[in-house]
């Protein structure tokens, strides 16, 4: 058992673990290299040797205690049959949402098109490097792939249309997103996963009272469904505004927060594991304030199960010193 795991199975609060969000990704110029590469970003994501490469990049270089596979949220869609690809300095372009096509996909298809993930994890589990450690396999939460599906790109902050709410055959859409995280899940765990993290990262668009429909009652199926198969859930609902009442329902293993949330509001509201909290652009800062910001979150949570991680994934003009500094920091404090 890693002892990030440990930590939140066993509530340990005398041992801080520490991953990042995006660990695996742009600021190492070790990906950078590989990518430039592969200009095709979903053919990377299938391409277990590479991905694995990926995936141990950042454990060659710093003391995490975990490593997150390098895939996409978005594969999900890709898998269920609709067109995923990534434009430069656009982000993610999704194509028609055909529900004939949707439909059609069986679940054998559907696991089929995931295998490389799947293959990914195999081989990644296998490696000296990760022994120790846990691997952490995720999937994007039911509203998040949902807004994706139907916006076909990414809303950043705007507000939604109205017409999202409306859209025909919505709940067939939800039940086929639900069944497919549950394959890719068991898929994963299968395959190595000690960890599931569930990514809401468009949770915070949602107003309060679409929260049951939206965000609670599928994501307490997913949960639910994670913990049958005998690992520990994360979960990650980025900009929701009531992240107690969200342990509250939904009950994961430990909750990420975001860099807007208020620490000290919830280390006073949350008694489940912490993860995450700083803000990404701290990483930005000379390193003598980026360690007093990360001082405060260590403080905060000092007797707290807490797991040092990010508000938001790391960002690519992030140094690879200022992690090394900081992940070196994290490990010495008292």
């Amino acid at each position: 058992m890693g002892i990030l795991k440990d930590c939140i199975k066993n509530k340990r609060p005398d041992s801080i673990p520490i991953w990042f969000m995006r660990q695996a990704g742009r600021y190492l110029p070790e990906f950078r290299e590989i990518r430039s590469r592969n200009p095709d970003f979903i053919k990377l994501c299938l391409n277990p040797e590479l991905s694995k490469e990926i995936t141990l990049q950042p454990l060659k270089r710093f003391a995490f205690d975990a490593a997150i596979i390098f895939s996409d949220i978005l594969l999900i869609p890709f898998a269920l049959g609709q067109e995923v690809k990534f434009e430069k300095n656009f982000g993610p372009k999704l194509g028609e949402l055909n529900l004939e096509k949707l439909n059609q996909i069986t679940d054998e298809v559907f696991i089929k098109n995931l295998k490389p993930v799947h293959d990914l994890l195999k081989i990644t589990a296998k490696d000296k490097i990760i022994r120790g450690k846990d691997l952490i396999g995720f999937v994007g939460a039911t509203w998040t792939l949902l807004v994706y599906m139907l916006n076909r790109k990414s809303p950043k902050k705007q507000s939604l249309d109205i017409n999202m709410f409306n859209y025909p055959d919505q709940d067939f859409i939800i039940d086929k997103i639900i069944q497919s995280q549950k394959i890719h899940i068991k898929g994963q765990v299968e395959n190595g996963a000690t960890i599931i993290q569930i990514f809401d990262s468009w949770a915070g668009l949602l107003e309060e009272d679409k929260y049951e429909k939206y965000i609670y009652e599928p994501t307490k199926k997913i949960v639910d469904y994670v913990k049958t198969l005998g690992v520990e859930v994360i979960c990650f609902p980025r900009g929701i505004k009531k992240y107690a009442e969200f342990c509250k329902i939904i009950n994961p293993s430990a909750i990420n927060i975001d860099y807007e949330t208020d620490p000290k509001k919830i280390a006073e509201q949350i008694n489940i594991p912490i993860q995450g909290g700083i803000d990404p652009k701290s990483l930005l800062f000379e390193e003598g304030d980026m360690i007093k910001e990360a001082k405060k979150y260590l403080d905060i949570f000092k007797n707290h199960q807490y797991i040092f991680n990010l508000g938001h994934g790391i960002l690519p003009e992030t140094s690879p010193d200022n992690v090394k500094a900081l992940v070196n920091f994290v490990k010495d404090y008292k």
